[in-house]
């Protein structure tokens, strides 16, 4: 028990800081639709497929000022987001009238606490920190239960420490997190897996990640640049023809020289905010090359699917955000307070 205690001290003194800024920066994005006040941010979806295609024509057409990728208005935000290269981009109305601009992601708060939040700022080598980091905050987790349970008899509610003194934050440390210990359980453990997929398996059973990946594939790369001169209102006319129930959410020029232009469309049934439903789009041509039906994919798919909307709170509406909200603030809390006695409040050495 002294072994898993020191472990437990000495892991959260190391990483406690980076849980509790993941665990902030998590708990504003939540709310991100609500406090980017901009103008008609708060204006209603519109999924008309002849005004979809009319702005992704505008929008689209000029080979000089087409953006990397279109973003459409959802339910809770009303602006569509363009993306350029080397993070510029804009806000537009669903109309098309140009509503903000950016050369930089630091321009744009939102931006720059996502990238931070997903890639710590350093790409796949931060995603991966990120990954571990979430790991090491379930074996928190599960050792702060065993040994919570030895003072168990001592368990007082607090939302605060009582005193800032060592003996009396490490109590609001213990019993803060047994009372939310389910929740960072469910944020930690999604986090982890949409990071490292192969942990996939521990939810969903030993083939789960081969199924998952295979399901979720691109068709084969093609050979071909994008052409000047497409008819990319049709495109989204084709969508809706082949779903007509069906979101249009985000519209992507090839990446890595794939070839393949992508649409993702949700269907009603889906939780994913961007769905899973996809059409792929030759570049140089504009015809479909190929489409996947969210409603074909398996239920262990579907259920991968789901871990996202439950890690950002993108299901459930204003309720869920603020029950996900509770695990950010109280990982921010553990994580700072962890350092805090760690590394400052250290206890005194007593002399005999």
């Amino acid at each position: 028990m002294k072994l898993l205690d020191a472990l437990h001290r000495w892991t959260g003194g190391l990483i406690g800081l980076l849980l509790a800024l993941l665990g902030l920066t998590g708990t504003i994005l939540l709310h991100k639709d609500a406090w980017i006040t901009l103008p008609h941010s708060g204006d209603a979806q519109m999924q008309d497929t002849a005004l979809v295609a009319e702005v992704t024509q505008l929008l689209m057409a000029s080979p000089e000022h087409r953006p990397q990728s279109i973003t459409f208005a959802s339910s809770s935000f009303g602006l569509n987001r363009l993306a350029y290269k080397d993070g510029a981009g804009a806000y537009v109305t669903q109309s098309g009238d140009p509503v903000g601009r950016w050369s930089s992601q630091w321009e744009r708060p939102e931006l720059w606490l996502f990238d931070f939040h997903h890639h710590l700022f350093v790409g796949d080598a931060g995603e991966a920190v990120i990954g571990i980091a979430a790991i090491c905050g379930l074996v928190f987790v599960v050792s702060g239960v065993v040994l919570w349970w030895r003072t168990r008899r001592t368990f007082e509610w607090r939302l605060l420490p009582a005193r800032m003194t060592r003996p009396a934050i490490v109590r609001h440390h213990r019993d803060l997190g047994i009372v939310i210990a389910p929740l960072l359980m469910l944020s930690l453990m999604t986090g982890a897996v949409l990071v490292f997929r192969p942990m996939a398996a521990m939810l969903f059973g030993p083939g789960a990640p081969q199924e998952i990946s295979a399901a979720l594939t691109s068709p084969p790369a093609r050979t071909a640049a994008v052409g000047e001169r497409l008819d990319w209102a049709g495109m989204i006319h084709a969508a809706r023809t082949r779903f007509p129930d069906a979101e249009v959410r985000s519209l992507s020029l090839p990446r890595e020289n794939n070839g393949l232009i992508t649409l993702r469309m949700r269907s009603p049934e889906e939780w994913l905010p961007n769905g899973r439903t996809t059409i792929w789009f030759a570049a140089d041509t504009g015809e479909i090359v190929a489409a996947r039906d969210a409603a074909d994919l398996s239920r262990t798919v579907n259920a991968y699917n789901a871990l996202y909307p439950l890690h950002a709170g993108k299901v459930g509406g204003l309720p869920y955000r603020l029950i996900v909200s509770l695990s950010g603030i109280a990982l921010t809390l553990l994580g700072t307070l962890a350092v805090w006695t760690f590394w400052f409040v250290r206890p005194k050495r007593q002399v005999r």
